[in-house]
């Protein structure tokens, strides 16, 4: 439509210029007819006047006076040129062969005159004289030749005029009356077809019939087009601004109480279709965007047409429904961004699969692994992404003991394969891995919790001193449960504190670890106990995260609902802040974003909530040294348990 109204304007601008156009022609052809007039009547006065002036000149020279026929008309430019030149060039002192006007000489007189005037120019300085002559011969009339010259009157050969034929007025007129009738039926034409249309456009503009109507609705980029739009649409009225904020004050004023003593509720994400009758299995925020938290979730028993499990992308400025809906088939367990590729989101199935989405796709897998021995057959209940922006693995760990290392690009077959022993196990031999994790700037040793509640340390591959697989010496033994959750202290700030490392359990309890270096080689079977112990949760402790900001800060969820926050330069014995989250449904996951200032808490009835943390996530200067003296001191306890 827009194509046909710009073709009817260019169509309208074409008529403009033609008529405008004309406008010019007319004019000019006007002017110069004026101008023709003018010089034609000029040419006629001069050539009068040349004629009279060679009348004259041949009467001096007694010649006969020029005619009055076409001879002396038209060959009247060549006898003024000669009487010119003729008079320009002749001596005045002498007759050089002529009496007075009329009177013949004899031939001897002449050619004396003539020799005689020979000798004195050849004595004399060179002149450029004229030498006149007159002879008895008869004259050829030659006729001149003819000169086209436009004229009211046509000569003739008798010098009779004939009647005037069609002047050169209405010559122009009849050419200007056919060039306006051209440029008439040229705008007769173009009028015609703009009129034709314009019809067809008001034909093309027509209301469609309910059939039609439906038809638009079902097609898909008719969906696409609604979603597309009504998502920027809602992200622009789920803006939140206070315009009444006093900035006088300096601080935030909490009303909320349920929202806690220093955290703030932000939102909390539901959609009716896909977290219903389901439970968040894990939650993560995207390093780009950092507005974006991704949640997975199991399969809802009453729906057996939806797929066993989703993950979903969430939106701070859009809460009613996901940004990007993914499905796989199976229950998804574990899931994260990729930290170097912003469009990918992985995830860890309860069929052994990892299932790579990418939000430029569609809704469905753009790679997984194969269902084989090649890969994980069992529950993948945590994956790991190491390395750099130019060398990283991600790293997953099923409840079968296998540890794998894939290359985003190549989900065929894992990288790396290692299978977790420990033959002092009561049971198996094989170790069931429920949570594992990695300390910053380490791509190869890393320590894995259990479903039996040890805690151990393992290598990817073998290094000096120590083999691939579970170190058989030392286990972190302390919980009397299974591990939940497994998080090391992330490397920041003036201390470094990477070698401590938290963890949660079923048996109540969130446990502070001290990891023993791996160059350290132990020869001996050792147990490594806690450093402390937080014992304050009355139900299952299902995950631990510390703050990526604050060095002593960390957050704990628990079956009750309760959303706690420790601060451990605060103190160890109860939690800094303690709110609780939701309807009281239990808790599974908590992550905090990029900036430490927010964290996402997955529960088990399928909700995803968000709290602001506030200043409590901005440390002090003094907060590393002091967490500093809060650690020796535990150690110390450790290691003098009667000094206590």
């Amino acid at each position: 439509m827009d194509r046909r109204r710009e073709e009817l304007e260019k169509k309208r601008q074409k008529l403009a210029e033609l008529r405008r156009a004309r406008e010019e022609r007319k004019a000019l052809l006007e002017s110069q007819s004026t101008q023709s007039t003018s010089t034609t009547t000029t040419n006629s006065n001069t050539g009068r006047d040349r004629r009279a002036i060679d009348d004259l000149v041949a009467l001096v020279l007694g010649e006969r006076p020029s005619t009055p026929n076409t001879t002396t008309q038209n060959g009247s430019d060549r006898g003024s040129d000669a009487g010119s030149d003729f008079s320009n060039s002749r001596p005045t002192s002498a007759n050089f062969g002529y009496s007075s006007p009329g009177t013949p000489v004899s031939t001897n007189e002449t050619r004396h005159s003539t020799l005689s005037m020979s000798s004195q120019t050849a004595q004399a300085v060179p002149l450029y004289v004229a030498e006149l002559t007159e002879s008895q011969a008869f004259v050829a009339d030659i006729p001149p030749l003819e000169h086209v010259v436009y004229s009211k009157e046509i000569q003739t050969t008798d010098g009779s005029l004939e009647a005037p034929e069609i002047s050169e007025e209405e010559i122009r007129k009849q050419i200007m009356e056919e060039f306006e009738l051209k440029e008439k039926i040229k705008m007769a034409q173009l009028e015609e077809e703009i009129k034709r249309a314009e019809q067809e456009k008001q034909e093309e503009i027509r209301d469609l019939t309910e059939e039609e109507a439906k038809n638009i609705q079902k097609t898909q980029e008719f969906a696409e087009f609604v979603d597309l739009s009504s998502k920027l649409v809602e992200r622009a009225l789920n803006e939140k601004y206070d315009f009444m904020k006093d900035y006088t004050l300096g601080i935030d004023v909490e009303s909320d109480e349920n929202s806690g003593k220093h955290v703030k509720f932000v939102c909390e994400f539901w959609d009716e279709k896909w977290c219903k009758n389901r439970s968040v299995t894990d939650v993560n925020w995207s390093l780009k965007y950092p507005e974006l938290v991704v949640s997975s979730y199991n399969k809802n028993p009453l729906a057996p047409n939806d797929p066993d499990g989703v993950a979903l992308v969430w939106n701070e400025h859009l809460l009613d429904r996901p940004e990007f809906v993914f499905h796989s088939q199976s229950d998804v367990l574990s899931v994260m961004f990729s930290k170097f590729h912003p469009n990918y989101i992985i995830g860890g199935t309860y069929s052994g699969q990892i299932v790579l989405w990418d939000t430029r796709a569609k809704s469905l897998p753009v790679l997984k692994t194969p269902l084989s021995a090649g890969g994980h057959t069992h529950p993948v209940y945590s994956i790991e992404m190491v390395g750099t922006q130019n060398a990283h693995n991600l790293i997953s760990a099923s409840t079968d003991g296998f540890v794998c290392s894939w290359q985003l690009d190549m989900l065929a077959q894992p990288q790396d394969y290692l299978e977790l022993l420990h033959p002092a196990h009561n049971k198996t031999d094989e170790v069931s891995v429920t949570c594992m994790g990695f300390p910053d700037n380490e791509t190869t040793a890393f320590w894995a919790g259990t479903e039996e509640g040890n805690v151990y340390q393992a290598n990817r591959y073998d290094r000096a001193g120590s083999k691939a697989g579970i170190n058989q010496y030392d286990t972190y033994r302390g919980h009397h449960g299974m591990v939940t959750g497994l998080n090391f202290h992330p490397l920041h700030g003036p201390v470094d504190f990477s070698d401590l490392y938290l963890t949660s359990s079923v048996d109540w309890t969130v446990k502070l670890w001290r990891a023993k270096s791996i160059s350290k080689t132990s020869t001996q079977a050792a147990a490594i106990p806690p450093l402390y112990s937080f014992e304050h949760a009355d139900d299952y402790v299902y995950d631990v995260k510390w703050s990526p900001s604050h060095p002593a800060l960390f957050g704990t969820v628990d079956g009750t609902g309760q959303f706690d926050l420790w601060n451990l330069n605060a103190d160890t014995e109860e939690p800094f802040v303690s709110t609780q989250v939701g309807s009281g449904k239990a808790l599974n996951k908590i992550a905090w974003d990029k900036e430490g200032k927010k964290t996402a808490i997955g529960s088990s009835d399928g909700h995803v909530y968000v709290y602001d943390i506030g200043e409590m996530a901005t440390p002090k200067p003094e907060d590393w040294s002091l967490l500093q003296k809060n650690i020796s001191e535990m150690i110390s306890n450790q290691e003098n348990p009667a000094s206590k």
